[in-house]
């Protein structure tokens, strides 16, 4: 293939693209870049497996260390296991570029998109987004693309497309927009609280700019001489589904109205009719046209059965505007809030239940020693917020081995952590590390959402000062022909049969997070619009019922929650707390039993389950970097003699020498005639020379100055 090099520009920011240059033996491959960040995608497709009836996608995001000029930090010195952010990539590939294949397509596809040079200024995730879409045009893969996404932030009041890391840091909006040429296909975003109009016009800037990366990319098929590839999809014999729809329709139709029948009622009476159907066509003769389609695929009836009752699912809200609950388009289920459901030996604890989905969330305090360390690309170099999902078997009523979180999971509580990060106190006014565990425990949609609400509960439950409570919706889609229609609070099974799950997360003053997925290849921006503006009241709805349930955060933390204290020492000290390898910290730690971090910046955290404990550590600690000025009085104790004075410890660390002529207001021969080792001695600064000697003495100490020092050294021993 010939090399092209081409660039395009947004605010003056460019995206590079080479193509042409490496993995010549990829399908298609690029290397698509902006400032020094660069990132190879590739893709390549293989020839069908045997009983395959679903896309075999695979899309792998891969973090290699040296794009930074980095060696990794484990034992083996090699990357391995993913960091969560390069899960959380991959997912950001896949959920836009999925949809956009023909859903008959059954051959393995592998899309591997690798960051081989990194700019601290220029994320690669968005051009990983794209370079997925180029790599697929030019391997020639079926498609319904070009696709392309960009980042949009806000700085002030103005959008800016990509921007560097420190402007999402300082700005009130990371967004990211993925589209094809039918629409919108993605959305991501973390939001301070923004109102719903300022996202809508975001999403409709971001999306102006994917339009000039869809046509960036034609333009580069078009000079490679090749052609998007768009393939008929093979011819289906029809005489299974034409039976199953004349014989099952009345009975599908009469189930699906039945609503109070309850998801698993539902499911129960659809899985037997699908049985009946099953048992009928298998007593036919062996070589009745029905049977013989039947018996081909084994997996025809379920799947030609799933496709009727979806059809006539999305039928039954299109004409008649109710859906399998009975609910209106716009109504959301029943909430249930509990604040505080399990013991107070856990730190708080939050129970969300809407309609049969249920999420238990559960609030841990720990101490800044226990942030999470980031050995990724990313900027950031640890969390203090960590918010962990859980799915088990049980919640959907299955069985199944229990296994390590998968990316769905790391996902969901990803998005959780972000919709709850801006309302999170700051670090100098909470300076706990917060881990969040939301437990499914019944699912039937909408669970990220519920861990949204669920850990909300929890969090106020726990005591953390949250500016503000967030609650969460997920809104569904239906899209029949030219008709359309939004639907609030989707369960399960309109999530499965449905076009859309656009998440909303945010607090009565704005949204949080978003996240829209498609099973459709793209939306247009008012339909986008009507369903941000839909959630909003259903937000306020749940937000309701929460704040019956606890309208604030508690006063107090649990007993056995750690007691932190945080003040600031001159970071010149640091080393003097710390001691020679680490002596004299690790002896205040051994005596008082509380645990002690330092910053680099001076900023010491203090933590122990025991109160008095921790303030014993804090005392300690100041005292050592207290600054001393002449004219101070302390407690100190004699530490050794010599013949011109005696050495006094008046403070951790801190000595002084008080010269023969300040031990007595008369004359002193020998100073063991005054003072021995060991003895308690009341001192005053009377110099600090300019080597930093601190000279001390005994005179001119007035009794109110004595008595103060005395009441200090008391209070620090106690």
């Amino acid at each position: 293939m010939q090399e092209i090099d081409k660039s395009i520009s947004f605010d003056g920011r460019d995206i590079r693209l080479k193509i042409g240059l490496l993995a010549p033996q990829a399908g298609g491959s690029v290397l698509i870049g902006s400032g020094d960040t660069a990132v190879l995608v590739t893709a390549t497709r293989s020839s069908a497996r045997e009983g395959i009836d679903f896309l075999p996608l695979t899309v792998d995001y891969e973090e290699r260390l040296y794009a930074a000029g980095r060696i990794p930090g484990s034992f083996q010195r090699r990357e391995g296991r993913p960091p969560e952010k390069a899960i959380l990539t991959g997912r950001l590939i896949d959920r836009p570029l999925r949809p956009l294949f023909p859903n008959w397509l059954r051959d393995d596809i592998q899309v591997v998109a690798t960051t081989v040079s990194l700019d601290p200024d220029v994320p690669p995730d968005v051009l990983a987004v794209t370079g997925a879409s180029i790599a697929t045009l030019l391997a020639q893969i079926p498609f319904q693309g070009p696709m392309a996404a960009v980042r949009v932030g806000l700085v002030g009041d103005e959008f800016i497309i990509n921007p560097t890391y420190a402007e999402i840091e300082k700005g009130e909006l990371d967004l990211v927009v993925a589209g094809s040429p039918d629409g919108v296909v993605m959305v991501e975003a973390g939001a301070n609280q923004l109102p719903e109009a300022d996202i809508i016009e975001a999403i409709d800037f971001g999306y102006e700019a994917v339009r000039d990366l869809i046509q960036a990319q034609r333009d580069i098929i078009a000079e490679l001489g090749l052609e998007l590839v768009t393939a008929e999809p093979p011819a289906i014999d029809t005489t299974l589904e034409d039976f199953i729809r004349s014989r099952t329709t009345g009975e599908i139709k009469g189930i699906l109205s039945q609503f109070e029948l309850g998801k698993t009622r539902r499911d129960a009476a659809l899985d037997a009719l699908q049985a009946t159907v099953a048992q009928e066509i298998t007593d036919r003769a062996d070589d009745d046209a029905i049977k013989v389609a039947a018996t081909a695929d084994p997996k025809a009836l379920p799947k030609v059965f799933k496709a009727v009752t979806k059809s006539l699912m999305r039928r039954q809200i299109v004409e008649d505007g109710v859906r399998v609950d009975g609910r209106k388009l716009d109504e959301v289920r029943q909430v249930s809030c509990r604040a505080g459901v399990l013991p107070p030996r856990v730190h708080g604890s939050g129970l969300f239940q809407r309609g049969l989905t249920q999420v238990m969330s559960v609030v841990t305090l720990g101490t800044p020693g226990d942030a999470q360390e980031l050995d990724d690309l990313h900027p950031d170099e640890q969390k203090r917020y960590l918010h962990h999902y859980n799915f088990p078997p049980y919640s959907v009523g299955e069985t199944r081995p229990m296994r390590s979180p998968g990316r769905r999971e790391i996902g969901h509580g990803a998005l959780a952590e972000r919709a709850l990060v801006p309302v999170l106190p700051p670090k100098d006014a909470f300076p706990y590390v917060l881990r969040v565990v939301s437990e499914v425990l019944s699912s039937d949609g909408s669970t990220s959402m519920g861990s949204v609400c669920g850990s909300t509960l929890s969090l106020m439950d726990a005591g953390v000062p949250i500016a503000k409570p967030v609650s969460g919706a997920a809104m569904g889609l239906i899209k029949e022909g030219d008709e359309i229609r939004v639907l609030t609070d989707i369960q399960g099974l309109e999530d499965f049969l449905g076009d859309m799950d656009f998440k909303v997360a945010g607090t009565d003053s704005g949204i949080t997070a978003l996240q829209m997925d498609m099973k459709i290849t793209g939306l247009d921006m008012g339909t986008i619009a009507k369903a941000i503006e839909q959630a909003r009241p259903a937000r306020l709805h749940i937000l309701e019922k929460m704040m019956a349930a606890i309208d604030q955060p508690r006063g107090d933390l649990s007993k056995f929650a750690p007691r932190l204290l945080t003040f600031r020492i001159d970071p010149s000290d640091i080393g003097m707390v710390i001691g020679p390898g680490g002596k004299t910290i690790k002896g205040i730690v051994e005596e008082t039993g509380a645990k002690i971090d330092i910053e680099d910046s001076g900023l010491v955290t203090v933590s122990s389950n025991d109160g008095e404990k921790a303030k014993r550590a804090a005392q300690i600690v100041q005292n050592m970097t207290r600054k001393i000025e002449v004219g101070s009085v302390f407690v100190g104790k004699v530490t050794r003699t010599i013949p011109i004075g005696a050495f006094v410890e008046f403070l951790p660390g801190k000595e002084g020498m008080i010269h023969i002529s300040q031990l007595a207001d008369r004359r002193v021969g020998k100073v063991e005639d005054v003072v021995a080792v060991g003895d308690e001695v009341i001192i005053k600064v009377r110099e600090i020379d300019n080597r930093g000697r601190i000279n001390l003495t005994r005179l001119g100490i007035h009794p109110d100055e004595a008595a103060a020092a005395r009441d200090a050294a008391e209070a620090a021993a106690t």
